[in-house]
């Protein structure tokens, strides 16, 4: 289960730890240049030691992390938050969209009068 000596495979590492859901999200994402390893843009096969920082965009977030310990099998959450350090910047926070407006159900259409009033509270015009 765990690799306590060698290197490990970037993408494989990157899902066993739960960055990504699937091992091919990492892998795509390695080939798109959304993973670097200590500053460097590296492949899918990149082999991965203890102590490098691994930088991995998804999502519009980039999350940063220092590897504590090696692993080729995926593993359960408590588990995969021991295996790095987390260095990652907080992320932002969510816009809240208001509702748009609703009509009553067998109101029928809207007239003139009230979609001008729906264009004034979605700015338009």
């Amino acid at each position: 289960m765990t690799a306590d000596e060698g290197s490990v495979r970037v993408d494989s590492w990157i899902w066993s730890v739960r960055l990504t859901k699937t091992r091919s999200q990492a892998a795509t994402a390695a080939r798109g240049g959304h993973v670097k390893v200590n500053g460097v843009s590296v492949k899918a096969a990149h082999p991965l030691r203890v102590g490098d920082e691994v930088r991995v965009r998804s999502a519009g977030r980039e999350r940063v992390v220092i590897v504590k310990r090696l692993l080729k099998k995926r593993v359960g959450a408590p588990v995969a938050v021991e295996c790095y350090a987390d260095h990652s910047p907080p992320p932002p926070p969510r816009v809240e969209v208001p509702l748009a407006p609703r009509r009553d159900r067998g109101a029928g259409r809207p007239t003139k009068r009230d979609r001008r009033e729906l264009d004034r509270l979605r700015g338009v015009r």
